[in-house]
């Protein structure tokens, strides 16, 4: 790849990571009760079987899913959605274990859900995960820890526009909210 393209991509993503900036800003919708982060389970917990398991936590937690899809995630997807890990030395690889096998991709709504969404999936090496963490239950080594969390409301924003179209996301009125927040 040549540096003129190469400058070119850089530029789009800092034009996306603006866009994402002055979105967040605009809308409300991002904050309080109505916050959403993306979570994706990852091949290795999907073989698992750990699928039901995670959503039932989240669940009974008390947020809302408003988004649920399996997967498989193309190379130019996890590439996008990884970017700022490309310089690292396990990108390689970990684009060829996200795309080994389907994702279960999933947005999740609630009342500051992204913090609270990353302590319930633990550190992200699984041997500093506490028990009742999702890694700490399920996972042994770091390359294989089940799932993604997005790490800040910026990143939840991106990723979710990147894996969701708007119309996969649904509006729907939690009956049981009313039992949750005050």
């Amino acid at each position: 790849m040549g540096p003129r393209k190469r400058s070119q991509r850089v530029l789009q993503h800092e034009l996306e990571d603006l866009v994402v900036k002055h979105v967040r800003i605009e809308d409300s919708v991002w904050t309080g009760v109505n916050e959403r982060t993306f979570l994706a389970v990852k091949p290795d917990g999907v073989q698992r079987r750990l699928v039901g398991e995670i959503v039932r936590r989240f669940e009974r937690k008390g947020f809302k899913l408003v988004g649920l899809k399996l997967v498989q995630a193309s190379e130019d997807l996890l590439k996008e959605h990884y970017w700022s890990l490309r310089s690292k030395p396990f990108f390689t690889g970990l684009i060829s274990y996200m795309k080994s096998g389907p994702v279960v991709a999933m947005v999740w709504e609630g009342l500051d859900v992204v913090t609270t969404a990353r302590k319930m999936l633990g550190e992200t090496n699984p041997a500093d995960s506490l028990p009742g963490t999702i890694r700490g239950d399920f996972c042994v080594e770091v390359g294989r820890n089940v799932i993604h969390g997005s790490d800040s409301v910026e990143s939840a924003q991106r990723e979710i526009s990147l894996w969701f179209r708007q119309n996969e996301l649904q509006c729907w009125e939690d009956e049981s909210r009313h039992w949750i927040y005050d």
